[in-house]
């Protein structure tokens, strides 16, 4: 492709939080010329990660991503993010990949470039690049480690002189410390606690939480200790929970198999007992195609327990047609199968999670406006039990 004026591709806004949109548009290209827009990303453990698609540019010679459809690629349609949910490690890479952020602090920089042709892309020259900035954390988000009485965690406070609504963040059966989703939460309003529950005793006040407006959100195992925590130990009556993925065991022993030992003492597998006692709103987000757990099944079962002790009301229910178990937050890249660490080894185990890579993306846009909804109306409204973080 040779002309006067080269091609120009730019990204609006180039700097932003990750679960905000972004425009991608090319100019300056011949009418009709077919191009490729391919995003490219090296992750903190030095995998490269790709999506694209394939346009033709209209009688102006423009491409805009958010509103001409793609013809192929690893997403199709009209797709303004499609170059970020859509992606997934390059050929020849390691197997079993996920993606998470690390470094909370630092942004994920996603080189954007346009590239002649519908073919392979790898080896050509782009015709033109952008570099976008996606942020995990605000500008004036503070983030505090936490290591004291046995606690182990990050807490992100939002900006500004507080105090605020707070939320305690519990992921999986994995183990370790994922901040990313407590880093978002602060970013809108509310200091979110991200805790490494499975060595944790103890949680403590802050003077930036406003006591009796605290919340839970976990995913996987993290759901399991959510409702335990709800209805079952003594400091914490929180305001509103958020179950993602939801488990439960109904093991004679009582006992999850396959998950950790190193169980807080306050987790409970008393099913009936432990659901049938929670009385504070709930919201529960599954979806149909989990592989990994009988999610949605779950979910039934908690909204049964919850209308024999009358308590039906209370529940909010959001299930997913073919989405995985990993919804995470928005237009983070799909993994229907990746490696899990199983907690306290050195072990990998390849897990299968479910899930359609356009349905799950779809599932993770709209749960996180539906959790940002659910929280700021039961925890910026009127008061109820209180709780410490």
């Amino acid at each position: 492709m040779s002309q006067a004026v080269p091609p120009l591709l730019s990204v609006h806004p180039s700097r932003a939080l990750v679960d905000e949109k972004f425009s991608v548009l090319v100019e300056n290209l011949p009418p009709g010329c077919p191009v490729t827009i391919r995003s490219l990303y090296q992750s903190e453990d030095k995998d490269f990660w790709e999506a694209y698609g394939h346009y033709v540019s209209n009688h102006k010679g423009t491409v805009s991503v958010s509103e001409d459809i793609s013809l192929g690629g690893t997403y199709t349609g009209k797709e303004a993010m499609g170059l970020l949910w859509s992606m997934r490690p390059i050929p020849g890479s390691r197997k079993g990949l996920r993606l998470r952020k690390k470094d909370t602090c630092a942004p994920m920089l996603v080189t954007i470039s346009v590239y002649s042709g519908h073919g392979d892309v790898s080896d050509q020259a782009p015709l033109a690049s952008a570099l976008v900035e996606r942020w995990h954390v605000a500008p004036g988000v503070q983030r505090i480690e936490i290591t004291e009485k046995g606690v182990r965690g990050t807490l992100f406070l939002p900006p500004g002189p507080g105090p605020f609504p707070a939320m305690l963040d519990l992921w999986g059966g994995g183990g370790g410390l994922q901040e990313y989703r407590a880093a978002l939460l602060a970013c809108r309003g509310f200091a979110s606690l991200a805790l490494e529950y499975l060595k944790a005793n103890d949680t403590k006040s802050h003077p930036q939480v406003i006591p009796d407006r605290v919340g839970i959100i976990g995913l996987c195992f993290g759901t399991l200790v959510t409702l335990s925590l709800a209805a079952e130990c003594p400091t914490i009556k929180p305001r509103c929970i958020v179950c993602i993925s939801n488990i439960h065991s109904k093991s004679n022993e009582n006992t999850i198999q396959e998950f950790p030992q190193e169980i807080p003492e306050y987790v409970t597998y008393d099913w009936p007992r432990l659901v049938g006692n929670i009385n504070c709103p709930m919201l529960l987000i599954n979806g149909t195609d989990d592989q990994n757990w009988p999610t949605v099944e779950v979910a039934s079962d908690i909204i049964k327990t919850m209308r024999e002790a009358g308590k039906e009301s209370l529940v909010t229910r959001l299930d997913y047609p073919d989405a995985g178990h990993l919804i995470e937050p928005p237009f983070s890249p799909h993994f229907r199968v990746a490696n899990f660490m199983l907690h306290g080894t050195k072990k990998k185990a390849m897990m299968l999670w479910g899930g359609k890579t356009k349905p799950h993306a779809d599932a993770q846009e709209d749960s996180w406006k539906k959790i940002l909804s659910f929280l700021q109306l039961h925890l910026y409204g009127a008061p109820s039990l209180k709780a410490n973080l």
